[in-house]
């Protein structure tokens, strides 16, 4: 009973690591990857979507994000939608795309995107722990009702904690790569 309990989460916690490896990629470092951009939500005709469902987005050199929208309509809403990003981003647009130059990273700001890069690993640990509560009360909630054993709530806890410690390593894992990745950029 508890490991169906178990099973039917599963997806939430990967969906949670997968979110927090978007968002990891997100954070830039030294060189422009086409992933700091791609889910940036920009309006398009009145509605919000994803840079990445506007435009076709390249690398064309190591410090430099290429942007060209399918519709050329989409460029003044894709532009604002970066500057209103997190990533202070400068970008320039022509009539073809929008163009990012990205700085070199000064020692302060590589320390900025260290503390961002910590805020969201956090938040992915803390929505983690979230549907460990859930699976734990919803198994409270089956033994009060006796349909479950005492057993089976010390079992659910023993599962969730060895998924739990695979989490935080992968988290711990993510966290340290990105870190060198901005430390040493």
């Amino acid at each position: 009973m508890y490991k169906d309990i178990i099973n039917s989460k599963k997806g939430d916690f990967e969906a949670v690591f997968s979110h927090a490896k978007n968002e990891v990629a997100s954070i830039r470092t030294g060189r422009a990857n086409s992933s700091m951009v791609e889910e940036i939500q920009c309006d398009y005709l009145g509605t919000r979507m994803r840079i990445k469902e506007l435009a076709t987005i390249t690398v064309p050199e190591s410090r430099v994000i290429l942007i060209v929208p399918w519709d050329k309509q989409a460029i003044p809403g894709i532009e604002k939608g970066i500057k209103d990003s997190m990533l202070s981003l400068s970008p320039t647009s022509d009539k073809d795309g929008i163009r990012i130059t990205l700085p070199a990273l000064t020692e302060e700001r590589r320390k900025e995107f260290t503390r961002l890069l910590g805020q969201k690993i956090e938040e992915s640990r803390i929505k983690v722990r979230q549907i460990r509560e859930d699976i734990i009360k919803k198994v409270q909630a089956e033994v009060k009702a006796k349909t479950a054993r005492e057993d089976d709530m010390h079992r659910t806890k023993d599962d969730l904690q060895k998924i739990m410690d695979d989490l935080n390593k992968r988290f711990d894992d993510l966290f340290k790569k990105k870190e060198q990745e901005l430390l040493n950029s």
